[in-house]
């Protein structure tokens, strides 16, 4: 586990489940090629999309570098813990979706409705335990993670190469499922083999929280 790809290669992994997740962009881009009749329009509307989904997730490593700041990292790592099971329970008992944007939008309203989206399902939760597993390489160099107050001191800059890794494969999975569902398989497959990405995801959040909280006991 001490090779310095296993975090980048993590999350670009968390960027194709994020992008496979028919709520979290390709379905949204299917629906407006339909309407449109146009393959260039499913392709134009997930820009916006993979750019809201890129807010939503950093907004979320912005608040745990900020409070990394100021606590340390036990309170950090146990606070996201908590977080993750919660979220994750919140979704396996109240699996709704916003629904405020009609199908007439631009570039923004993609955008907004996406950071809504990933934000309601917790996409910027699931990056925050890699951030925290592999600290070493999201940190300043030099910085006092390791010290008496073992705050979890990230690189700004390193957090946007994060952000860029895990969207740009969350933009190449949506484009290619919504590709591959347009001209080849149409959206009756999400009526009669689609499995339910919602309720896996959930589960995930759950896991990953539940992992989380046993490191931090056992770290206690």
């Amino acid at each position: 586990m001490n090779n310095p790809l296993w975090p980048w290669v993590t999350l670009a992994l968390l960027g194709a489940w994020h992008g496979l997740n028919p709520a979290m962009g390709w379905l949204f881009g299917v629906a407006l090629g339909l309407q449109k009749r146009s393959r260039l329009a499913v392709f134009a509307s997930l820009a916006p999309i993979a750019l809201g989904h890129a807010v939503a997730v950093m907004l979320v490593i912005l608040l745990v570098m900020a409070f990394g700041w100021a606590v340390p990292f036990a309170w950090v790592r146990g606070v996201a813990a908590a977080a993750l099971v919660g979220f994750g329970l919140i979704r396996l008992w109240r699996n709704r979706h916003p629904k405020w944007v009609g199908m007439q939008v631009g570039f923004w309203d993609l955008t907004k409705w996406s950071v809504l989206m990933s934000t309601a399902h917790g996409a910027g939760l699931m990056l925050v335990p890699v951030l925290l597993g592999f600290r070493a390489n999201f940190c300043e160099a030099g910085a006092s993670w390791a010290g008496s107050s073992g705050s979890f001191v990230a690189s700004p800059g390193l957090a946007l190469v994060a952000v860029a890794v895990h969207s740009s494969t969350h933009l190449l999975v949506c484009a290619l499922v919504g590709w591959c569902v347009y001209d080849f398989i149409g959206l009756s497959v999400l009526r009669r083999s689609w499995f339910n990405v919602d309720f896996v995801w959930s589960l995930s959040l759950l896991g990953v929280g539940i992992l989380l909280a046993t490191q931090t006991l056992g770290a206690n």
